[in-house]
């Protein structure tokens, strides 16, 4: 009896993300991200580690795309850190992809409470990540949205989720007081001056944050305004997304 051997296949080029993420400082680093946007202090103080051996770490995320930062709007001598979920997704279609690994989508989840998004007027940003949440999650999950010193809804906002199909042209800005029964379980803040000034008032299980730009503050022609107000639509859709990977940790967290 004879025996056929296939020929050899020649191994894929190991992908870059492999070695990104096989330092166990970078994964801690890229796992904490992952959850919300952190000031280098505050990646020390939550990791325990030295500043100087974070900073080096951050530095080789940055060079790498998968890290990013964004200068405080309430205060700019501040960097914040930003796991960067769409270059993130990339690497992981490379290793995907270089195994010839299935691939398959997370169903939505649901949450033990509301989700609560807050921005400085609830103008724009806040008001997007609420009407991406709940169409994401097939409205499965509570969503609000509610500023601390509120404004009219953006008609730029109201635009950019419309060519997305998604209609917020009846939603309204509220205030913190108006949204805060029954209690979130969950609050995202999605601007710097939001994060400083309800930080400490607000009580939630889990209190993250988003250092968006805000698109308001663009100065320029109107396509360079639409061309902010799309930017921030397709980030907080990302963000809206990858929230929803993490709530089923979130849901056993609060019950």
């Amino acid at each position: 009896m004879t025996h056929t051997h296939q020929p050899m296949t020649p191994s894929p080029p190991m992908p870059e993300a492999l070695r990104l993420l096989g330092d166990e400082t970078r994964w801690r680093l890229i796992s904490e991200l992952r959850w919300s946007d952190r000031q280098v202090g505050e990646l020390c103080e939550r990791l325990d580690l030295p500043q100087n051996l974070v900073s080096y770490h951050l530095g080789v995320l940055r060079q790498a795309g998968l890290v990013r930062t964004h200068r405080s709007d309430a205060d700019g001598r501040v960097l914040y850190y930003a796991l960067d979920l769409a270059a993130l997704q990339r690497h992981l279609r490379s290793i995907s992809g270089a195994l010839a690994l299935p691939t398959q989508a997370a169903a939505p989840s649901s949450v033990a409470g509301p989700v609560l998004f807050i921005c400085t007027r609830n103008s724009a940003r806040s008001q997007i990540a609420e009407a991406w949440l709940r169409h994401l999650s097939g409205g499965r999950i509570i969503t609000r949205s509610a500023g601390t010193a509120p404004a009219s809804v953006q008609p730029l906002a109201v635009q950019v989720m419309a060519e997305a199909g998604i209609d917020i042209g009846y939603q309204r800005a509220k205030s913190i007081a108006d949204v805060i029964d029954p209690p979130p379980a969950v609050v995202v803040t999605v601007c710097d001056l939001a994060r400083e000034e309800c930080i400490a008032t607000l009580d939630a299980p889990l209190c993250l944050h988003w250092s968006i730009p805000d698109p308001v503050a663009v100065i320029g022609d109107e396509a360079e305004q639409l061309a902010a107000f799309r930017a921030v639509r397709d980030e907080l859709r990302l963000r809206v997304e990858g929230l929803l990977g993490l709530l089923p940790m979130v849901s056993i967290n609060v019950n």
